[in-house]
């Protein structure tokens, strides 16, 4: 039975708009945790430093020693929640491609995880960035083909013309037929 669920995708794909409708059409309970909420726990130094996580003007990210040793001790934490009996929605942002995913087979070795890809266009991507304005433009141009290089998925959506329900509905659906 599926324990994680793992969403990669670029910046305004839609992921976290998905996590929340999986919450509601899936079954059981299952948390959410996602790389947006490690970055708001960390101390705010952290997120203008060379040790810590960088945002650049173009919407480049870049990451340091720090965040990567707090990151790993984060996946840790819920790959330790998944065995205590949670189930878990992860939404993530792969800046390394597949080494950012081997990251998390790591640390959810022994785990069922379903791997799924949120793409989007990156011109759609770009426009939705724009409307939030809660994110450094360019973010969603950079990240919406870098974030998938090299990553194997089990399952993909695309939320380019799809809704976030449907989606999730796509997703439940695999939930289900791996029961």
């Amino acid at each position: 039975m599926t324990q994680v669920i793992v969403l990669n995708g670029g910046s305004s794909s839609g992921k976290s708009g998905i996590v929340r409708c999986l919450q509601a059409v899936l079954p059981d309970p299952w948390l959410a945790v996602g790389v947006d909420v490690l970055i708001e726990a960390m101390p705010a130094a952290m997120r203008a430093s060379d040790d810590g996580i960088e945002f650049a003007a173009d919407g480049g990210v870049s990451v340091g020693p720090e965040f990567r040793a707090l990151q790993f001790a984060w996946m840790a934490g819920v790959a330790a929640m998944v065995r205590a009996g949670a189930r878990v929605i992860i939404d993530d942002v792969f800046l390394g491609g597949a080494h950012s995913q081997r990251d998390w087979l790591d640390a959810l070795d022994g785990l069922d995880v379903l791997w799924v890809g949120v793409r989007c266009e990156r011109e759609v991507a770009v426009s939705r960035e724009l409307a939030r304005g809660d994110r450094i433009g360019g973010m969603a141009e950079s990240q919406a083909e870098l974030v998938h290089q090299g990553v194997r998925y089990d399952l993909e959506v695309d939320t380019t013309r799809t809704e976030a329900l449907a989606c999730a509905r796509t997703i439940a659906a695999r939930i289900a037929e791996l029961r």
